[in-house]
This record gives C-alpha cells, sequence and structure tokens, in this order.
C-alpha cells in the first residue's frame, strides 16, 4: 500500500505541474490575444500559431496516456490513470489561471474546452464535474484491484463509459455546430487557414445541461456497476 501511495502521490504531483504548463501557455496567448481579458467572438490567430496550438493539445493527451500505459498494470489500470491524470490536470489548469489572472470570473464562466477535432465550449463548472467523476473512478478501479480483487472494466461498463463520454463530448460541441448549420459555415481544421477565422463571429448562447447530465447518468452508472461487482467478488474471496 506504500508503494501504491506513493505511486498516486507522484501522479498527482506530475498532473498538477502539467495543469501550471498549460496555464502559463494560456496566460501567455490571453497576454498576446486578449489584453483587455478574455471573451468571446474568439480572436482570429494565425496560421501557425494556431497548428502549433492544436499539436499542443494532441501532444498534452499523448503525455497523459504515456503515463497511464507506462504505470498502469492492466488496461483498466491504465486507463483509470490516465482519466485520473486529465482530471487533476484539468482541475489544477484552472485552479492556477484563478491564481494568476484571476479568471474564470465563477464557474459559470464559459471557456474554450479543446479544439480537437472542433472547438468544444462550456461553463467552466460542466468539465470539472467531469473530473471529479473521472478520479472517482480511477479511486475506485485501483482500490479494488490493489486489494488483490480481479476484477476489470467489462463489456457493458465500457459501453457506458463510452456512451457517456460521447454525449458529454456532443453537449461540448452542440451550440457550435448549431452556430455553423444556421451561418452556412464548414468546419475548419487549423492548417493554412487563421485559427478561428472562421467562427470570428461566434458566441456561445447555451449549454444543453440536459445533455450533459445524461452523459454524466450514463457515466456514473458505469462507476455504480463496476463497484458493485467488485464488491461482490470480494466477499467471495473472503
Amino acid at each position: 500500500m506504500n508503494h501504491l501511495r506513493t505511486k498516486i502521490i507522484w501522479l498527482t504531483v506530475f498532473s498538477i505541474a502539467m495543469g501550471f504548463l498549460e496555464a502559463a501557455v494560456v496566460v501567455y496567448l490571453r497576454k498576446m490575444y486578449y489584453p483587455n481579458g478574455f471573451h468571446f467572438p474568439l480572436t482570429v490567430v494565425e496560421p501557425d500559431i494556431g497548428l502549433t496550438e492544436f499539436l499542443r493539445e494532441a501532444a498534452t493527451i499523448i503525455m497523459l496516456l504515456a503515463i497511464g500505459i507506462l504505470t498502469g498494470k492492466n488496461t483498466s489500470q491504465k486507463f483509470g490513470i490516465f482519466i485520473f491524470c486529465f482530471a487533476i490536470w484539468d482541475i489544477f489548469y484552472y485552479v492556477f489561471l484563478k491564481a494568476l489572472i484571476g479568471w474564470p470570473e465563477s464557474l459559470f464562466t464559459w471557456d474554450i474546452l479543446f479544439l480537437i477535432p472542433v472547438p468544444w465550449v462550456g461553463p467552466v463548472l460542466a468539465p470539472c464535474l467531469v473530473s471529479l467523476t473521472m478520479i472517482v473512478l480511477t479511486s475506485a478501479v485501483i482500490y479494488f484491484q490493489e486489494r488483490g480483487v480481479d476484477v476489470h472494466i467489462k463489456t457493458r461498463e465500457w459501453t457506458l463509459l463510452i456512451a457517456g463520454a460521447l454525449v458529454v463530448i456532443l453537449s461540448f460541441i452542440q451550440d457550435y455546430l448549431r452556430y455553423c448549420n444556421i451561418n452556412h459555415r464548414g468546419v475548419a481544421l487549423p492548417g493554412k487557414d487563421a485559427l478561428f477565422a472562421e467562427i470570428k463571429t461566434y458566441v456561445p448562447l447555451s449549454f444543453n445541461w440536459y445533455v450533459f447530465i445524461v452523459g454524466e447518468v450514463l457515466i456514473i452508472a458505469a462507476i455504480v456497476l463496476f463497484i458493485k461487482r467488485a464488491k461482490a467478488k470480494q466477499k467471495q474471496s473472503l
């Protein structure tokens, strides 16, 4: 257990450090493009900066995946550690932004969350709730497996997790897709064109909390099923 505790501490430290690194990059970008404070519509970004930012986000995900793959003992733990590090990174990204530049003003402040494959937008509270759910799932997986319970995430649970994740993602991109549909605009990826040039008039109107909650419920259902099955298996082994 001491080895497990040490591992979790260092995974947490690593993720917090990544959160600061992410926040630092955003502080620099906002000084360049939003000297009067971040707001929608988004400022047009040069193609080279846009492509760099797009690839930086992809590199961040690869780094977090690598930590899970290198640290986890099996597929369930590898996945669990990946989402644990992602969650800690995401939460502390906002913590450091608040400490450094006083943003976000509240948990309901709109943010652009991700760029892959299209911009994701939503209130800061939404990704924070997802991150807390990720931490609960990881804690359950590691708790039972480290106590010798031979339990893995099963197909039904994977199905619920994937379905829930897709529904949550839909809630983040729904408003942007609505904008593109109404304005007959295509979805452009960064490259030869300036990033955000195609949505320079886009201002988020509403976040579909109903869709988001459905996604969260599916994920929580998967976690509950996993915990119930793990507890039952633990009792059988006693």
